[in-house]
C-alpha cells in the first residue's frame, strides 16, 4: 500500500487525505496544532458556497463538480454540513474597479451558461430584503443556488471520519521539508518521509517552502460577530449571504443559520501580518469592518457586536489556486485566497487522482477547454 505525508489539517489537508485514504493509500497528517486548530485558515463557523464568480468561469464552471465532491463527502460522513441560502450581490454600478465589474462579469458569465439569477432594483431589493437599505445601490442580483458551508463543523467530522478509517494523525510542528525526497523535518528531531508528500499548511506553507514565499502572501482577515436588532431576526435568519461590492470598499454577510451568528468581514485583502499572530480582533480593526457594514444595515444602530477575530488567507496576487508539483513525488496546496474552501473535496480527490502533478491549470481555474473540464468532473 502506498503511503502518503500530509503537512496540515485544514479543509485542504484533511480532503487530501481523504481523497488519498478513498483510493487506497495509507496517509499520516501532521498538525501543530489541536483538530480543528483554532488558528486555521479553515476554521470558523462559516465558509460560502456560489457560482457567481464574476469574470472567472473556469471556477465558476468547478462549482458544479465542487458540490458533487461534497456529496460524496456527506455520504461519508454520514450528514450534510451546508445550509442552502441563495446569493445575494449588489453594487454601486458606474463601471468602477471592483464591484461592478464584477457584478457585470458574474451576469455574463452565469447567463452565458444557463444559470438562473433575478436582477433587483432598488425598490425590489429593499421589499425582499427590509433589514437592508438600497442606499447607492444601482444594480443588484438574486441567485436561489448557493448557500453556507458550516467550515468549523465540517473540519472536525471530517479528522474524525479519517481516524475511524485508520489515517494517522500526528501532533507536531515541522521544521522544514524537503521535496525532493518527500520529507518532513520535525522540531523533535523525527524525519517522516512517504511515496507523496502533500504540503497543505495554509499560510504557514511559506516558511517551509521558501520559493513559495514570492507568490503566497499570509493575509489577516477581521470578521465581526453580530446580534441583529429584533425587528430583523427574522429576515436574517431566512436571508441569502450578502455581496456588496461598494466601491468604498463593500462587506459579505453571513446569515445566522444553524446556530450561528450573523458575520461580516471584508471583501480586501490586508496581506499584512504573520500566521503566529494572535487572533483576537482589536476594538479599531472591528470598527474598520462595522464601518464597512453600517450603511448598507437598516437601523444599525440596534445591531449588537458578539465579537470579533482575525483568521488567516494564504493569497496568491491573481487568487488563483496552487496545486503543483513541487518534487517528483511531492505536491503544495496554497494560494486559497479565501475562496477556497468550497472547493476542498474536489481538490482533495484531485491529489488522489493519477494526473495529481498535471493539475496546475485546472486548479488555478483555467479550465476552459473540454478536455481539461471533463478531467474534473472525472475525479469528483
Amino acid at each position: 500500500m502506498p503511503n502518503a505525508l500530509v503537512l496540515g489539517a485544514g479543509i485542504m489537508g484533511l480532503s487530501a487525505a481523504w481523497g488519498l485514504s478513498r483510493a487506497g493509500w495509507s496517509v499520516t497528517v501532521v498538525e501543530q496544532d489541536d483538530c480543528p486548530n483554532p488558528r486555521g485558515a479553515s476554521v470558523d463557523d462559516h465558509r460560502l458556497i456560489r457560482h457567481a464568480y464574476g469574470a472567472e468561469r473556469g471556477y465558476m464552471r468547478m462549482v458544479d463538480a465542487a458540490y458533487a465532491a461534497w456529496d460524496r463527502l456527506w455520504a461519508d460522513l454520514g450528514e450534510t454540513l451546508h445550509v442552502p441560502t441563495g446569493v445575494l450581490a449588489l453594487g454601486g454600478g458606474g463601471g468602477g474597479e471592483s464591484g461592478p465589474g464584477w457584478l457585470a462579469e458574474s451576469r455574463a458569465a452565469l447567463a452565458a451558461d444557463g444559470h438562473a439569477f433575478t436582477d433587483l432594483d432598488p425598490a425590489a431589493l429593499e421589499r425582499r430584503f427590509p433589514m437592508l437599505t438600497a442606499a447607492g445601490v444601482r444594480e443588484a442580483f438574486h441567485m436561489a443556488p448557493g448557500g453556507v458551508l458550516l467550515a468549523r463543523r465540517i473540519v472536525a467530522a471530517l479528522a474524525a471520519h479519517l481516524a475511524a478509517r485508520g489515517v494517522a494523525f500526528r501532533r507536531a510542528r515541522a521544521r522544514s521539508a524537503d521535496p525532493e525526497r518527500a520529507t518532513l523535518a520535525l522540531e523533535d528531531g523525527t524525519t517522516l518521509g512517504g511515496d507523496l508528500l502533500v504540503v497543505a499548511a495554509g499560510p504557514w506553507a511559506p516558511r517551509f517552502l521558501p520559493g513559495l514565499a514570492a507568490r503566497v502572501t499570509p493575509s489577516r482577515q477581521i470578521v465581526v460577530y453580530l446580534e441583529p436588532p429584533p425587528e430583523h431576526r427574522a429576515a436574517w435568519a431566512a436571508a441569502p449571504m450578502l455581496l456588496d461590492l461598494s466601491e468604498r470598499g463593500g462587506f459579505y454577510a453571513v446569515p445566522p443559520v444553524a446556530g450561528t451568528a450573523l458575520k461580516i468581514g471584508d471583501h480586501r485583502f490586508s496581506c499584512q501580518g504573520e500566521a503566529d499572530d494572535p487572533r483576537e480582533a482589536s476594538p479599531a480593526e472591528a470598527e474598520a469592518i462595522l464601518a464597512l457594514a453600517r450603511p448598507r444595515l437598516r437601523g444599525a444602530a440596534g445591531y449588537r457586536v458578539l465579537g470579533a477575530r482575525a483568521c488567516y488567507y494564504d493569497v496568491e496576487p491573481e487568487e488563483r489556486f496552487l496545486l503543483e508539483p513541487i518534487g517528483p513525488r511531492a505536491l503544495v496546496m496554497s494560494g486559497f485566497s479565501g475562496h477556497g474552501f468550497k472547493f476542498g473535496p474536489l481538490l482533495g480527490l484531485a491529489v488522489a487522482g493519477e494526473d495529481r502533478m498535471r493539475r496546475a491549470a485546472w486548479a488555478a481555474g483555467h479550465a476552459e477547454d473540454a478536455a481539461v473540464m471533463e478531467g474534473s468532473r472525472g475525479s469528483a
